[in-house]
């Protein structure tokens, strides 16, 4: 064990954050930090990597801190860099000084040992030699040039001095020579915060095959499920462990909270009873000592807690499009975007209803080319064009900064000047701004109380087109649900880009991946997507042959026959799969699905597939149909 917090207590400027911390990190523990945007997941590990420290407890519970050692505990926003003129190689290399500094006695021993193959000079060299061989001496420099290349940087970038990069790039820099520093109890606080999707799944492996401990605060599902075994859940200010990844712990948090339920409500009905035959036979004399017995019982009971309530509170608003727009809505065709030179060149069509994921490597142009579809940069070359009556909302990554003294409530007036303060206050609260929280400045507000801020405003406005970058960066996970579920159900057309893989998976049904050899269109999901790349480029390359078809139409009026069969048919397919759609959306809302997230991922998973099928079935009925209204046409001439 190498380190244990017992009935810890947070508490800053006198009000209490955490109420009971219980917590045991161990050499190799794996360890998630799950819960609610405020409920103290960040506080935690400060108090672990001891920026905080334990508050008196009230009561005469033994509350504590036991290390044993001296672990390293490393925290990126610890990490800083002594000389701004090291180049990104050279700093990165810091992480491993003490290997560094060992290939130096090791490089001297051998030296030594080959002037005078002494008993004495061999035995230091071997020592040295097995030392340097177990902390990895021969590999570590193939370590760090494989993590430089998976978090984005160039060749060229890595003999860069350090004060020529951006701020994002820095603090990219840093993470990974933390991550390499390989410290005792690594603490990371949304490590795939702005990592694209390549540096993340790098980040996995890299997890996995850590030999020491580390504690993940992270709203990225696919991510927890990939990487830690055990999850300490903070709810109601105290902590709740489970064994297993994400998707284990959400299974077995409702498995407990039913045993706990049944246990507490046996119970109740015990109670019931045994009072019932106390004040049934207490004053008869021939039964006194059988209702003192059951009395007895009564007080030795230990009561059974009544479980809490989900804590399942998230925004929600009645999102429809004001005008649902014309079929065609956005058309790229060869544009070059950049700056002062190309990031790529994108060929895009996009048609009502379409939800494209925007997926792939940093500085490729994903932001840039979101950008310059909302005017906010100019392109280089080529041309787009919105479909008439097309209304963008959209969401920038920067909105979680934006800074305002502004109230809340003055500040989502300035944007609807016509709204009265009725009217502001309730669309506010569908997002989680209620009562005193609507006179807070917008200065006071978190990352994630910005971002949905940002979207009650996109989302009052009612747009056909969303544009979205980034917007679950700061979102928990029921956050992220929410805006999932709204998104499924949207009847207009998405645009968005993301690192986050579950979100990728959930909402798009076509892709757009930037790629050094440049921007390719993909007219699946996320699932076929990973699919297909698992597949060998020589296997996806094959061509079938097509089979030709047989002519089966005889007469004008057997063909017309034909497809009237034909399109009848798909349209009852059509009523069918729509019908079963509807059900299970009606499944979704009932009482006992919606803290159930298995449940609903399951009834999710089915929703999406039987609306695949149904999209497959109307494009092949509007073929069907376009086909018949040309014999017709033909026909009648």
């Amino acid at each position: 064990m190498q380190l244990k917090i017992q009935n810890g207590v947070v508490e800053l400027s006198g009000e209490p954050i955490l109420s009971a911390v219980n917590i045991e990190i161990n050499d190799a523990s794996k360890i998630a930090v799950v819960g609610r945007n405020g409920c103290g997941k960040t506080t935690l590990l400060k108090l672990i990597s001891g920026e905080y420290a334990l508050a008196k407890r009230d009561s005469d519970e033994d509350s504590f801190i036991a290390v044993s050692g001296r672990p390293t505990i490393g925290v990126l926003s610890q990490m800083t860099f002594d000389d701004e003129s090291a180049t990104l190689t050279d700093e990165i290399r810091k992480a491993y000084s003490d290997i560094i500094e060992l290939k130096y006695e090791l490089d001297k021993a051998q030296e030594k040992m080959e002037h005078e193959q002494s008993e004495e000079n061999i035995k230091s060299y071997t020592a040295l030699l097995d030392l340097f061989t177990n902390r990895g001496g021969f590999y570590f420099e193939r370590e760090y040039e494989a993590a430089i290349k998976r978090f984005g940087f160039t060749d060229e970038q890595k003999n860069r001095p350090l004060s020529e990069f951006s701020g994002g790039q820095r603090t990219k820099i840093a993470f990974l020579k933390l991550l390499l520093s390989k410290p005792d109890i690594l603490l990371l606080d949304e490590p795939t915060n702005h990592l694209d999707i390549e540096a993340v799944e790098w980040l996995e492996e890299y997890l996995k095959s850590y030999k020491k401990a580390f504690v993940v605060v992270s709203h990225d599902r696919m991510f927890l499920d990939n990487v830690v075994d055990t999850v300490y859940e903070i709810e109601y200010g105290k902590t709740y462990k489970y064994a297993g990844n994400y998707t284990q712990f959400t299974a077995l948090k409702k498995e407990r909270r039913e045993q706990q339920a049944k246990e507490y409500e046996a119970q109740k009905k015990e109670i019931a009873r045994l009072t019932e035959l106390v004040e049934k036979f207490r004053y008869k004399a021939t039964k006194a000592a059988m209702a003192q017995s059951k009395l007895k019982q009564l007080e030795r009971m230990k009561p059974v807690e009544a479980p809490l309530s989900y804590d399942m509170r998230t925004f929600h608003a009645d999102f429809e499009p004001e005008d649902i727009g014309v079929k065609d809505v956005l058309s790229v065709k060869r544009l070059e975007i950049g700056y002062t030179s190309a990031l790529s060149v994108i060929d895009l069509e996009m048609h009502r209803g379409d939800r494209v994921g925007i997926i792939g490597g940093n500085g490729l142009g994903k932001s840039t080319f979101i950008k310059t579809l909302v005017g906010a940069v100019k392109p280089l070359s080529g041309e787009f064009k919105l479909g008439p009556r097309v209304n963008i909302g959209y969401f920038d990554q920067q909105m979680a900064l934006y800074s305002s003294a502004d109230t809340v409530l003055n500040d989502f007036l300035k944007a609807f000047p016509g709204m009265t303060d009725f009217e502001a206050r309730s669309a506010l609260g569908a997002f989680l701004f209620s009562g005193e929280d609507v006179f807070k400045t917008v200065d006071m507000l978190s990352g994630g109380e910005r971002v949905r801020l940002a979207l009650c405003k996109i989302f009052k406005r009612r747009p056909n087109f969303l544009i979205l970058d980034e917007p679950t960066n700061h979102m928990d996970i029921v956050g992220k649900e929410t805006l999932e579920d709204m998104l499924s159900h949207f009847s207009g057309t998405v645009l968005f880009v993301s690192h986050d893989r579950y979100f990728i998976r959930k909402i798009s049904n076509s892709l757009l991946s930037f790629e050094p050899d440049g921007v390719k269109y993909y007219p699946y999901g996320y699932t076929q997507y990973l699919e297909n790349k698992k597949t060998p480029p020589a296997e996806q390359s094959k061509v079938v042959q097509p089979v030709k078809q047989k002519k089966t139409y005889t007469t004008p009026a057997k063909e017309r026959s034909k497809y009237e069969r034909a399109i009848s048919k798909a349209e009852e397919k059509i009523s069918l799969l729509e019908e079963k759609i509807g059900g299970i959306k009606e499944e979704l809302s009932f009482p006992e699905n919606q803290s159930d997230y298995i449940k609903l991922s399951e009834l999710q998973t089915e929703i999406e597939a039987l609306e695949t099928e149904l999209d497959c079935v109307m494009a092949e009925w509007e073929r069907l149909s376009d086909e018949y209204a040309d014999i017709l046409k033909k026909q009648n001439n």
